[in-house]
């Protein structure tokens, strides 16, 4: 989840990148239908945790302070955030996380939401985020991410996250001095090392520089409504200390490993997402993860993009207005954490 207003130079692009593909992004999405070569040999996957239906909150903490982005939010506690009615568990077993469409606000006024992050913290792993759907709209900024204090010392791993009507979604890898994004990276049989397309390789984050090592995604169904239309999907990355790659799967492109419960990477495509250790060290810029899902209003960058994203008015009248969060809302199936056996 970034945190300074830079972020918004990468965002400027989106569009642009979407529409004018080169010879070598088009080559990158038919590589994308094969089975990467570029995996490690298949590894063992033991499932540690599995968060989903009615005991899906106990394995969280409520987030209840300022947004350190700077957004138009009030994040609720566990019990006020379920007293609004903004975070619940459905009978069929999915998790419900949304902001507030009911109370009329005045200009500029912080509207109740919600943010969550696991109590467990992680260094590695296989994580498997499975979505029905997620917030979009006029002012929303969602994330699906993981960081530690000290931040950026101890990194920050952005799965999902994008503003407004945003198509695209942005991975993103923010760290400390020291850590790059290698556009380069050696490929197996011409196969390429990951499919989205590249926004930055700077990882180092601070005041003043915060807009990350990212790519965006090829595809309109990876973020906001797109995603939403073909009920969801799954989102997957690898945390190892070798590489850190990431996938999208639209709800009909699932593989059957995941499905089973028996994951194995080396089988899937070619990751959207791959940062190697060639060009930083995963496993000292990377440690002690809480998961995290959040939903925010304006802030640093929803607000920054906002006049450029086709959005009426401002950002703050925005959020004054309840109708415009009737879509934002996380609707979680199932995440699942799998370590290295």
């Amino acid at each position: 989840m970034v945190r300074l207003t830079t972020l918004i130079l990468a965002a400027l692009p989106l569009a642009a990148l979407a529409t004018s593909h080169s010879q070598e992004t088009v080559r990158r999405k038919r590589q994308h239908r094969h089975v990467s070569r570029l995996q490690s040999r298949a590894s063992s996957y033991t499932l540690q945790e599995k968060y989903q239906g009615q005991s899906f909150f106990d394995n969280f903490n409520f987030f209840t302070g300022n947004d350190p982005t700077n957004g138009q939010v009030n994040y609720l506690s566990q019990t006020d955030a379920t007293n609004a009615g903004i975070a619940f568990v459905q009978s069929d077993n999915t998790t419900v996380l949304a902001v507030d469409n009911t109370s009329q606000l005045a200009s500029g006024a912080k509207r109740n939401s919600v943010r969550i992050s696991s109590k467990k913290t992680f260094s590695k792993g296989l994580f498997i985020a499975d979505f029905y759907a997620m917030p979009h709209g006029c002012g929303v900024w969602p994330a699906w991410w993981s960081s530690a204090d000290p931040w950026p010392v101890a990194g920050e791993i952005d799965v999902i996250e994008g503003v407004n009507n945003q198509l695209f979604n942005q991975y993103t890898l923010h760290t400390d001095d020291g850590c790059t994004l290698d556009n380069n990276p050696p490929t197996t049989d011409g196969l390429a090392a990951f499919s989205a397309n590249i926004l930055g390789t700077q990882c180092a984050s601070g005041a003043g520089s915060n807009a990350g090592c990212a790519f965006s995604d090829t595809r309109n169904t990876s973020f906001g409504e797109g995603f939403n239309r073909l009920a969801g999907g799954v989102y997957a990355h690898e945390w190892t200390n070798s590489s850190i790659k990431m996938w999208h799967f639209q709800r009909n492109e699932i593989p059957a490993d995941i499905t089973s419960g028996n994951p194995d990477p080396s089988t899937w495509p070619t990751p959207a997402a791959f940062w190697s250790s060639a060009t930083c060290d995963i496993s000292s810029h990377f440690y002690n993860h809480a998961l995290t899902l959040d939903i925010t209003l304006c802030g640093d960058w929803a607000n920054g993009a906002y006049a450029s994203s086709g959005c009426p008015g401002t950002c703050s009248d925005a959020v004054a207005n309840p109708s415009n969060f009737n879509y934002a809302k996380w609707k979680v199936n199932y995440i699942a954490v799998y370590q290295q056996s």
